[in-house]
């Protein structure tokens, strides 16, 4: 990768001209990782920080995941809060990402086809599933901006969870486009078809 400097620049919220190209300057590797930005059509995006009951509520949904995968046998790992790399101006901070075996090793060559360490390396290819927490006053961000925007990047589940009003939608991509799988609230249960044998029952997410 050609190194980018623009340690010339300010790094403030709301400049243009970013893009996958500046993590080679270290300066602005640093200022990114000390915050929660993302890159929205090349312009610099503070994000607001999570909040301690939707963080609380993603993590309780991950692990009841997590658990049915290790009990069934089935390979893949969540991360939380991650960068995502859909287009080189395009970059976001992903709540939750779930990857396959697969999805890791195609992570791993796609950074070091760009000689960056696989271990520091920001996710450059479609996680299978990527879940994102409703923010106060960003809802459109999540249901609309991003619901595209994956879509456009090929991930091919994408799970929007509202711990406001309490609801969980899994969305499958169907073409170019999601179509919902499956969805539920309050006190009723879902069963992704991504998760083969999974009963998430929401009053174990809200609890």
């Amino acid at each position: 990768m050609a190194d980018v400097i623009t340690s010339s620049r300010p790094f403030e919220p709301g400049t243009t001209g970013w893009s996958a190209a500046n993590f080679a300057d270290p300066r602005f590797a640093h200022e990114w990782d000390e915050g929660r930005y993302e890159i929205v059509e090349g312009v610099l995006t503070k994000m607001p920080p999570p909040v301690y009951f939707g963080n609380k509520r993603l993590l309780k949904l991950i692990e009841i995941i997590s658990r049915h995968l290790e009990d069934s046998g089935q390979a893949g790992s969540f991360a939380p809060d991650v960068d995502v790399i859909l287009q080189e101006s395009r970059i976001v901070r992903a709540d939750a990402v779930f990857l396959t075996p697969e999805d890791e090793r195609r992570h791993c060559e796609a950074n070091a086809a760009l000689g960056i360490d696989e271990e520091l390396g920001r996710l450059r290819v479609p996680p299978t599933l990527i879940i994102e927490s409703i923010s106060k006053g960003h809802e459109l961000h999540d249901r609309r901006t991003k619901r595209q925007w994956y879509a456009e990047g090929w991930i091919p589940n994408y799970w929007i969870l509202d711990v406001y009003q309490r609801t969980l939608e899994c969305l499958v991509l169907d073409g170019a486009v999601y179509r919902v799988d499956q969805s539920g609230s309050a006190a009723t249960s879902v069963r992704p078809r991504l998760f083969p044998g999974l009963e998430v029952k929401l009053t174990d997410v809200w609890d």
